[in-house]
């Protein structure tokens, strides 16, 4: 086990997101270095209308995607950046923002590492229900901002038919519809 003694940090860049090397003593006395990127804690949320069976998904231009030459942009659940906020007040304020949903009840899946070989960020995934009426705006996040998403109600049945070919590609999302299969299993198939 690693002493947090033994983490040292070069910083390279500082601004909306922290690149720099850092250099961790390995059991024999040696050092290595790895390449390491901070930009905070962030929450993500999966509303599900149980009813009618649908779950709000975003849609965006994302830089990971373009880098690899892909320009559809994937589908997922709402998520922000905590920004000094709970992460249960910003699943709930991304929500809205984002979907147009207004949320009362959040359920914790996790709170996880996104990509801890490289990236400091922590995630909190929730599930939470809506119904049509908690629908409130069109959502499409803060064009002040810079987002310009795409919401749409997909059904879960899709959603799972998706996830099993391999084309529900973000990691959270995937991980979501897992834990509402799992949670709710009478909510997918006839």
């Amino acid at each position: 086990m690693t002493d947090p003694a033994d983490f040292r940090l070069r910083v390279l860049h500082e601004g909306w997101n922290t690149f720099g090397i850092a250099t961790l003593k390995t059991p024999n006395g040696g050092t290595v270095d790895r390449a390491f990127e901070h930009h905070g804690a962030a929450a993500a949320v999966m509303p599900y209308d149980p009813e009618r069976r649908c779950a709000l998904l975003v849609r965006q231009d994302r830089v990971g995607v373009l880098y690899w030459g892909e320009t559809e942009q994937i589908a997922e659940v709402p998520a922000g950046g905590l920004d000094e906020k709970s992460p249960e007040a910003t699943a709930v304020e991304e929500a809205l923002e984002e979907a147009g949903v207004r949320l009362t009840s959040l359920e914790l899946i996790v709170e996880a590492y996104a990509m801890p070989s490289v990236s400091s960020e922590r995630i909190w995934l929730y599930l939470a229900p809506y119904s049509e009426g908690d629908r409130v705006s069109e959502g499409g996040g803060i064009v002040a901002d810079g987002e310009r998403l795409t919401v749409e109600e997909v059904g879960l049945d899709e959603l799972a038919r998706l996830a099993a070919v391999g084309q529900l590609r973000d990691m959270k999302t995937l991980l979501l519809l897992q834990a509402l299969q799992l949670r709710r299993p009478e909510l997918f198939g006839v």
